[in-house]
């Protein structure tokens, strides 16, 4: 793929895989303007995390929102864009495992399961999905370094569900270019060579150097 066609760079990942602190480091890197998930902003994740049951179908559809809203400025504007986490994880597991739990009614998933098939239309794949893969310890291992409040009532049964449904949706993902990177032996964050290879394995992916 040519550098001068790519437009949409996405990253992503379960809790605490580093796909904030990535997309940072990317961004900066190739000069690509940075998407973040704005949780610090988020009116219903602090209700969602004390009552999952009552609030879950009202913060998917507030992510699905404004995924749809920035997705639909990437590909209007004229910069390339590093996003921090895609409308797919919304649909393909944060909806889902909801409903798998109970946490989520089954009337409240239909609809927004044929929401997102309608808004599908309006949309495309990132030009290149970054998927950080993590264990389990490794997420709590990050999500306990960064000490968000909200995060401590994050259930260890509720990770693993996510992983579940983020190794099945990266197994079966055809829509587009995908780079695997495995966190638990990565670390881009403090060692200069692991950054190295993850930006070869990058270049590669975009310059089309296999």
């Amino acid at each position: 793929m040519s550098k001068l066609i790519t437009k949409h760079i996405a990253v992503a990942g379960n809790i605490g895989s580093g796909k904030t602190t990535l997309t940072g480091i990317l961004a900066k890197h190739y000069k690509w303007t940075p998407h973040y998930e704005d949780v610090d902003h988020n009116p219903y994740l602090i209700d969602f995390y004390e009552d999952m049951p009552r609030w879950a179908f009202n913060l998917q559809i507030y992510f699905l929102n404004n995924r749809i809203k920035h997705l639909l400025e990437i590909r209007k504007g004229e910069l390339t864009v590093i996003q921090d986490r895609t409308i797919f994880e919304d649909a393909c597991i944060f909806a889902p495992n909801l409903h798998d739990m109970g946490l989520m009614s089954h009337r409240d998933f239909e609809n927004y399961s044929s929401f997102f098939e309608n808004l599908k239309t309006l949309i495309q794949a990132p030009d290149l999905l970054i998927y950080l893969k993590a264990s389990v310890p490794k997420l709590v291992e990050q999500i306990q370094k960064r000490g968000r409040d909200y995060e401590e009532n994050i259930r260890l049964d509720y990770l693993k569900r996510l992983n579940k449904f983020y190794n099945e949706w990266i197994e079966n993902y055809k829509d587009g270019p995908l780079l695997i990177i495995d966190v638990d032996n990565c670390n881009f964050e403090d060692i200069e060579g692991d950054l190295a290879e993850v930006i070869k394995r990058i270049d590669a992916q975009l310059h089309g150097l296999f």
